[in-house]
């Protein structure tokens, strides 16, 4: 009786699994699960090149910063996105321009990818969903990330579960060997820039106001205590508060996920939209904008430790970095968070005077000019999106002789 009780419960779950997907009831974050794996028994995929995405709607964000240099790999080596949520996927096939399928089950992407001529898979994060596709041994797998960053994740653990890494610059590669152990980072990173900056280069049109604009880019309240950098709760309203006061024009420019996992954050986010609103032509919420346009609008930055920093560098222009509130936070820090200008939520007040004084005189600005190339290599047009395209094409080659030699060993084992 236990027995016929235990399966019902089962069969009960299976089918109350598949009512809250049909309906699209599950909770944020969790992919739909609704594949086209049916449809693609016997078929293969285009191209040479996986992208594998698994989120949800949520963390779409990650994979678009990479649909411009996609684009031009599509070109090159042919591109299918693979998701495990019907939802996101749809939205992709809206938005870029290349074969996008849904596969729930691990067996049918097991089975596509070594029908397929797939020889590299790309990662845009960490999701520990990943693992579904890095279980295949007929390809090579690469973390591109979704930024360059200061933060905990750029030296996570987790980025020995891939074959190589493409990272921005040289500040990647000795930020790794400094903070993660056993992994050589000099033979599995591979710098590629930020080929983001080629391909989604859009015109910009200056503000029309006279005033001195800050931009305030904060990053959201991250998924662990570890990576809790976002300054929105602690220096938000000051901060943004005093430089309005200071008489000077704000661009906030807020985190897609902001709010996402501590609702406290969303509540700030909500405060902050109504101060500025109050504010007039003096502030804009940027939501829907190119990031160029805000960098292009704005002449001082306060972000927090981000990839913004880094995309910020190249512009030349002053900027000031924040300090978590949160005990608990670590960072990997390199040259740039230590050569800028630091905010604590203590000093979140005087922001306003810490902004004046830079835009007045900024006594650092050839040293961080002198830290573009470190970060991001070369920065002359094109030259990033060439070294990510070459980087895919040299694995694409290596992956072949690999795969060649190992099945020659399993052959031969066969046979004896």
């Amino acid at each position: 009786m236990p027995a016929r009780g235990n399966a019902l419960k089962r069969r009960v779950r299976s089918v109350g699994g598949k009512v809250l997907r049909r309906f699209r009831l599950l909770p944020g974050g969790m992919p739909d699960g609704i594949g086209d794996d049916a449809a693609l028994a016997g078929r293969t995929l285009d191209g040479e090149v996986i992208v594998y995405f698994p989120d949800t709607l949520d963390s779409l964000y990650q994979l678009q910063s990479w649909y411009g240099p996609l684009r031009e790999l599509h070109r090159a080596q042919g591109v299918t996105v693979v998701c495990m949520d019907s939802r996101t996927a749809a939205m992709i096939r809206e938005e870029l321009d290349v074969p996008v399928v849904t596969i729930a089950l691990d067996a049918t992407l097991d089975a596509i990818i070594l029908r397929s001529a797939t020889k590299l898979v790309l990662y845009v994060n960490y999701n520990p969903l990943n693992a579904a596709a890095l279980r295949s041994r007929s390809a090579i797998h690469v973390s591109l990330l979704h930024g360059d960053s200061d933060k905990v994740v750029s030296v996570s653990n987790q980025i020995k579960a891939y074959d190589y890494s493409f990272v921005a610059g040289q500040a990647a590669i000795d930020r790794l060997e400094r903070h993660t152990t056993l992994f050589d980072a000099p033979a599995r990173c591979i710098p590629v820039g930020r080929p983001a900056r080629d391909t989604d280069v859009t015109e910009t049109h200056p503000r029309a106001s006279t005033r001195p604009t800050v931009l305030y880019a904060p990053t959201w309240e991250g998924g662990q205590a570890s990576a809790a950098y976002s300054s929105l709760l602690s220096h938000g309203l000051e901060a943004v508060h005093s430089l309005l006061l200071a008489d000077l024009d704000v661009i906030y420019r807020p985190h897609p996920l902001t709010g996402v996992r501590v609702p406290a954050y969303g509540e700030a986010d909500g405060q902050l939209r109504g101060m500025l609103d109050d504010a007039g032509e003096r502030a804009l919420v940027s939501t829907d904008r190119p990031l160029q346009q805000d960098f292009a609008d704005a002449d001082l930055i306060v972000c927090d430790v981000s990839a913004v920093s880094g995309d910020w560098l190249p512009t030349g222009k002053p900027m000031i970095v924040t300090r978590s509130a949160d005990p608990a936070s670590r960072d990997a820090g390199t040259a740039l968070l230590h050569l800028v200008p630091r905010l604590d939520a203590s000093a979140a007040r005087d922001a306003g005077r810490l902004a004046t004084g830079l835009l007045e005189h900024d006594p650092l600005h050839d040293e961080r000019v002198e830290m573009i190339e470190y970060y991001l290599g070369d920065i002359t047009p094109g030259a990033s999106l060439q070294r990510f395209l070459d980087a895919c094409r040299r694995l694409s080659a290596r992956r072949d002789e690999l795969w060649e030699k190992l099945q020659r060993i399993e052959g031969a084992a066969e046979d004896a």
